[in-house]
């Protein structure tokens, strides 16, 4: 049964507890899980080592005092924590994998897993305690805000921090050329057959196509494909490259990637990460320093495409 695994869902009912304390085991490193898509999963084996485990701490508790990794005062199986703390980085720019690496090196208390999540799904991942340092890039239509409107809704009742990463360009994917003179939002009313490729609800770029067809009147009907959903920014762009679809949304960098198309900016998205403040201190701050650090700053440099003006510095917090 090596290949099987388990909702969190699954693995609250077999272990009869709360999703919420299947969570906390998760990111004390006691149970290890993984993502596939929307979903945190746990293998059979990695739950049959955490239940054997559990039980050697239950047989210990009879010949000895209560102890960490032993029967509580109370009465309760508990599990001592491991030696480093996993810390979920959440959201799909390549920034994150070396924040992650820096994090791994300035804070060895700690082990950065990244998961490669939208920002909403990212956000919703936070509210559930399944991540500790999100990515967004959300637009607010109405005001004109990044992220702060959509995480004030989202982590009510939280203490939270949202710091800058970055800033990059956003706009249009077309084919190389723009034989279809795709200039502006604008340019999307009343193209009968417009092929659009699309990215998932809750996406950075799909809130920010969404809530620009909100505010000039359009109808999402209107394009063709609007309800075929890509999962990156790569496969947007690749699907314009093809010709299966005329145009799609994305930031610079992806279409940098990819012959045969076209950019067209459109937008300077704010990119922020957001982290919970209880009981955090320590490594935010350890996150912070890497942040406005010359040697973080110097690597994304050399990437390419990116704004710094911000990066490190608090936005808002609660």
């Amino acid at each position: 049964m090596s290949d099987v695994s388990y909702t969190v869902e699954e693995i609250a009912k077999l272990l009869k507890i709360s999703k919420l304390t299947v969570y906390e085991l998760v990111k004390k490193g006691e149970l290890p899980a993984y993502r596939v898509g929307k979903q945190m999963r746990v293998d059979n084996v990695d739950l049959d080592a955490y239940k054997r485990r559990s039980k050697r701490a239950r047989h210990s508790a009879y010949a000895s005092a209560p102890a960490p990794g032993s029967l509580s005062a109370a009465g309760l199986s508990t599990v001592a924590p491991s030696a480093a703390r996993q810390l979920v980085i959440t959201g799909q720019d390549v920034s994150l994998d070396l924040l992650a690496r820096q994090l791994e090196k300035a804070a060895p208390g700690y082990r950065p897993l990244r998961s490669y999540a939208s920002s909403m799904d990212s956000l919703v991942a936070m509210y559930r305690g399944e991540a500790d340092i999100v990515s967004t890039h959300l637009l607010d239509g109405d005001t004109g805000e990044y992220n702060i409107p959509y995480v004030r809704k989202l982590l009510i009742g939280s203490s939270w921090t949202i710091v800058n990463l970055l800033a990059r360009r956003a706009g249009f994917y077309v084919r190389e050329g723009n034989p279809l003179g795709l200039a502006d939002w604008t340019s999307l009313r009343g193209r009968s057959g417009l092929r659009v490729a699309n990215r998932e609800r809750g996406a950075g770029a799909r809130v920010l196509l969404d809530e620009q067809l909100r505010l000039h009147g359009i109808e999402p009907s209107s394009l063709l494909g609007y309800e075929t959903e890509h999962t990156n920014h790569l496969g947007v762009a690749g699907c314009i490259a093809s010709g299966d679809a005329d145009f799609g949304v994305g930031h610079e960098k992806a279409a940098r990637l990819v012959g045969g198309i076209s950019f067209i900016p459109l937008a300077v998205e704010r990119v922020d990460l957001v982290m919970l403040k209880k009981g955090n201190a320590e490594w935010i701050e350890a996150v912070l320093r890497i942040l406005r650090s010359d040697s973080f700053r110097g690597e994304l440099q050399a990437m390419g495409g990116y704004d710094l003006t911000q990066t490190g510095q608090v936005l808002y917090e609660t």
